[in-house]
């Protein structure tokens, strides 16, 4: 396990934490990287080891091919989490990697290798897929989206090489979030535990509910105050309402 682990290009591990008792799988919003993950991962150790998803065509594997769509990036990181299977774990996914972590789960949960609870982040629930008809098409468009969501350090986008380093991976992301088509099947059978900003325009409450649809087992809605990236101003709460999940998940671990 050990091996593999050090030997996957897709996972990032900031705060090893060989004797947690549960892992904690993050991924990344459209145009995100593993980084962003740093300050869950050192919250939670050692309680839990974190490990942050690094999606191709960003920071150190910018110079590969970034995925053309949803699907391809949910094969490959339950195709990546199979082996790890010494332990339990979780998956977090914020906005585009909410998506990402649900297909994962269905993928993984029908191979007998499912998580102990999916939570999603700032992204409206798939019954409520709107088939990208508000996703930005254009790199200006991209570039305007990413600003007015705050989702990028101030004068980050003023900078061209910057600018030119990001955006083939935002270029693609948006691309694969438009061209998702969520597909009715299977309920997820692990718990899912939502979070959402009050004034995201991006996952209002009433269709970040709609997660409860994709599950038969139990449902949790958070409501914090702010928009689309809520999660950086209110981490803090986030990683204490999920350090309390897994703490259970542990407690329930032989």
């Amino acid at each position: 396990m050990t091996g593999t682990l050090a030997a996957s290009l897709w996972f990032r591990n900031y705060q090893p934490a060989p004797e947690a008792p549960v892992r904690l799988v993050c991924l990344p919003h459209a145009g995100g990287s593993a980084s962003f993950y740093f300050p869950v991962a050192k919250a939670l150790s050692p309680h839990v080891e974190v490990l942050a998803v690094q999606y191709p065509g960003r920071q150190d594997r910018r110079y590969e091919q970034p995925a053309a769509d949803i699907e391809t990036l949910a094969d490959a990181v339950a195709e990546q989490l199979e082996p790890l299977d010494d332990r339990p774990y979780a998956l977090f996914g914020h906005s585009m990697g909410a998506i990402v972590g649900f297909e994962a789960a269905r993928r993984l949960e029908a191979a007998g290798r499912g998580p102990t609870e999916l939570f999603v982040s700032g992204r409206r629930a798939p019954v409520h897929d709107r088939h990208g008809d508000r996703q930005p098409r254009t790199d200006e468009q991209v570039i305007a989206e990413i600003r007015s969501l705050n989702g990028t350090g101030d004068g980050l986008l003023d900078d061209p090489e910057v600018l030119e380093m990001i955006l083939p991976a935002l270029r693609a992301d948006y691309g694969a979030v438009r061209r998702y088509r969520f597909r009715p099947g299977a309920a997820l059978t692990c718990p899912v535990t939502a979070f959402t900003g009050d004034s995201d325009a991006k996952a209002p409450v009433d269709e970040v509910r709609g997660w409860e649809q994709h599950t038969v087992s139990s449902f949790e809605l958070n409501v914090l105050p702010g928009g689309h990236f809520f999660l950086v101003d209110r981490a803090d709460d986030v990683v204490s309402v999920i350090g309390e999940h897994l703490a259970r998940t542990s407690a329930m671990t032989p």
